[in-house]
């Protein structure tokens, strides 16, 4: 693994990419990029959703599947876009979402980064990806140090929301002991595609109930707003 793991996850993560399996990963990576295939997000920004939410800042969890796999559009951090690029269409269904929950405009951009400063976790399952293959790096090693990460943030004392779009971050939810234990609150809805996006996605209300949650206790409300 080629990828700095920020100070405040290492005591997370460092046993997890001591292991076989995270070598393995890493071989396999260089690898790939070896032979001349594009991987998305580039190095250096795989780990960025870490970067920017520190494990003891984390308010919100929301898990994505795997990074965009077009050019320019993976930046290490779930649903989210650089500056510039366009919106993708599930990003601009949580935008509508946004909007309706909590009257905040649609952004013109795509950059998540300021929830990520604001202690939302827009963590990917597998934080990699080959170009125009969506899913190509699915089962490659990436699940042990997602769910580590998961995992950390639902064993603190700290109550924390988790937002699971899609049968993908529920079924990876489940797979986390103590998750569903009561100090935490766990949003449950389809995922913004516009696939299922009608299907309850849309009036789920996820960001006013985060903040309602935070604020009962005394954790504060996520500023929204991009």
């Amino acid at each position: 693994m080629t990828e700095s793991v920020p100070a405040g996850w290492k005591p997370v993560l460092d046993p997890v990419l001591a292991s076989e399996e995270a070598r393995a990963l890493g071989g396999w990576l260089r690898t790939e990029e070896d032979a001349g295939k594009t991987v998305y997000p580039p190095r250096g920004s795989r780990l960025k959703a870490l970067e920017l939410t520190p494990l003891d800042s984390v308010k919100v969890v929301i898990l994505g599947q795997d990074p965009y796999h077009g050019p320019g559009q993976a930046m290490g951090l779930s649903f989210s876009v650089p500056e510039g690029v366009k919106l993708p269409p599930s990003l601009r269904n949580i935008y509508k979402e946004l909007e309706a929950d909590l009257g905040i405009e649609m952004p013109a951009h795509g950059d998540l980064t300021k929830w990520a400063r604001e202690g939302v976790l827009l963590l990917n399952n597998t934080l990699t990806v080959e170009a125009g293959q969506a899913g190509s790096h699915a089962g490659r090693g990436w699940d042990a140090v997602t769910d580590a990460c998961v995992a950390a943030v639902a064993a603190r004392e700290a109550p924390s929301v988790f937002i699971l779009w899609g049968s993908h971050a529920q079924a990876k939810a489940k797979r986390i002991e103590g998750l569903r234990g009561g100090r935490h609150l766990v949003i449950e809805s389809p995922h913004p595609s516009p696939l299922s996006a009608h299907r309850g996605f849309f009036g789920s209300k996820p960001f006013s109930r985060s903040n309602s949650f935070l604020e009962d206790r005394g954790r504060g409300a996520v500023d929204w707003s991009l």
